[in-house]
């Protein structure tokens, strides 16, 4: 007699589990100690244990911050300082070699090579650099130095696309700078870098770092000046790098002053408060007054509400402004040279502006009429004028002006 039922099997039923990473257990101690071993037993040759490096199986995506700890310290580093742990550890790292440059770039050219190699190392390179670089007070002053010459050749050799903002951005804790230890590293930094490379790299890398713009953050507080920084770095041996300073921070006062300005005259205020902005601006800044002649007819010509073809609205609205600003104008065109400069910067746009072209002559009279101008500066820019620009067809303009004026002087 037979059964419908189907015979148990022992069989079981199979459960279909998911399969699951299981991370192994960090230990960076291993690796470190793997590494510092190549060290050793290639007594510091790089280009020995370069190869070794490259030939080994070590998990380097994993232990990348303890391969540069060993290449920078001999070792891996207790946590929270820049002292080798317990374990192995090795006398050929960047830190124990000599502060001289010939010493330091092989390193440079060594990490060159392990990063072609593996070059997403080049993200644990940071890491450790950045975290050295925000523990500056924790080395001795010559190790700082070591650490400010391998950056320097490290930029020097292009090293995989170093990022200059992992290296300056760290360097700006309040207690590094007002240690004065940001102020010494960069100073060894610059002077470094600027043996093999020009002034224009180094602005380069500084406005990668997003750092170029105010170069006094670089020093303590007690002694953030310009004076402080043109002294230091004059001292230093780097006078081209005082000399852009200078140039920086004149033009960031121009701009402050230009801002102010435009503002004030924009929103039509009061000339005698406008003329004492001014005057405030340049005793702060001390701007010669060349250029704030320049920056005056540069605002009051931008202010203006420019037509874009009827010439004749143009011209009505440019002498509407001269004879508007016209005290202020007057005010610092305070000698025959400043003079000669506003007429050398009307000249300038004139030629520069199609839409003022023909308008030469007449601003000239505006300013003229409005005292701003002498009758012997208007003389002595047509007979003796240096500036070529349009200056054949703006003479010509200018000659039934100057004709009166020479007239009227016969007459007096």
């Amino acid at each position: 007699m037979s059964s419908s039922k189907e015979k148990p099997t022992l069989g079981g039923t199979r459960i279909k589990t998911r399969k699951r990473n299981i991370a192994a257990p960090l230990d960076p101690a291993s690796f470190s100690d793997a590494v510092v071993q190549i060290y050793l037993d290639n007594n510091g040759d790089l280009e020995l244990v370069a190869k070794s490096v490259e030939s080994i199986d070590l998990d380097f995506s994993r232990y990348g911050d303890t391969f540069f700890e060993v290449v920078f310290i001999g070792g891996r580093t207790q946590p929270g300082t820049t002292k080798p742990d317990e374990g192995e550890n090795h006398p050929y790292s960047v830190i124990e070699c000599e502060p001289k440059r010939e010493v330091i770039l092989p390193y440079v050219i060594y990490i060159q090579k392990i990063l072609r190699r593996r070059p997403f190392l080049i993200k644990s390179l940071e890491n450790v650099m950045r975290r050295f670089l925000q523990s500056l007070e924790l080395f001795e002053e010559n190790e700082r130095k070591k650490l400010a010459i391998f950056t320097a050749l490290a930029f020097s050799q292009k090293l995989s696309g170093l990022p200059p903002e992992t290296v300056f951005q760290p360097l700006f804790k309040d207690n590094l700078v007002a240690k004065g230890l940001v102020l010494s590293f960069v100073t060894e930094f610059f002077k470094e870098y600027l043996i093999d490379n020009s002034l224009d790299d180094l602005i380069s890398i500084l406005k990668r770092g997003k750092v170029e713009d105010n170069l006094l953050n670089f020093l303590p507080p007690a002694k953030r000046s310009n004076e402080f920084f043109s002294e230091h770095f004059t001292n230093e041996g780097l006078p081209t790098l005082v000399e852009y300073n200078e140039k920086k921070m004149f033009e960031v006062k121009l701009k402050e002053m230009k801002s102010a300005l435009t503002t004030q005259i924009t929103e039509e205020a009061d000339i005698a408060d406008v003329i004492e902005t001014v005057k405030q601006q340049v005793r702060d800044s001390k701007l010669p007054d060349i250029e704030v002649v320049r920056v005056l007819w540069d605002v009051l010509m931008d202010a203006v509400q420019w037509s874009g073809k009827n010439q004749q609205q143009n011209a009505n609205s440019a002498l509407r402004q001269v004879k508007t600003w016209a005290e202020l104008l007057n005010t610092f065109c305070s000698n025959g040279n400043l003079e000669l400069e506003l007429m050398y910067k009307v000249q300038m746009q004139c030629y520069e502006d199609a839409k003022l072209m023909k308008l030469f002559p007449e601003i000239i009279r505006s300013l003229y009429d409005q005292d701003v101008l002498a009758e012997d500066t208007i003389l002595h820019w047509f007979q003796k004028g240096t500036n070529t620009k349009g200056r054949q067809n703006f003479v010509k303009a200018l000659e039934p002006l100057v004709k009166w004026l020479e007239e009227a002087e016969e007459e007096e």
